[in-house]
């Protein structure tokens, strides 16, 4: 049986869009940044569509 491919193109903005965050978190206070990578690993692992 074969499955249905999925679409991950909305998975893939929000890893990106996480990114952006990171980053600009990281810019404006540093130490926090680590609370957004929950959602980078989050999303790029939906994105390879390994969940």
């Amino acid at each position: 049986m074969e499955k249905a491919k999925k679409s991950t193109a909305l998975y893939w903005i929000l890893f990106f869009i996480s990114i952006a965050a990171f980053f600009g978190v990281y810019a404006v206070a540093g130490g926090y940044c680590s609370m957004i990578l929950p959602f980078n690993v989050t999303f790029f692992a939906m994105a390879m569509d390994l969940m």
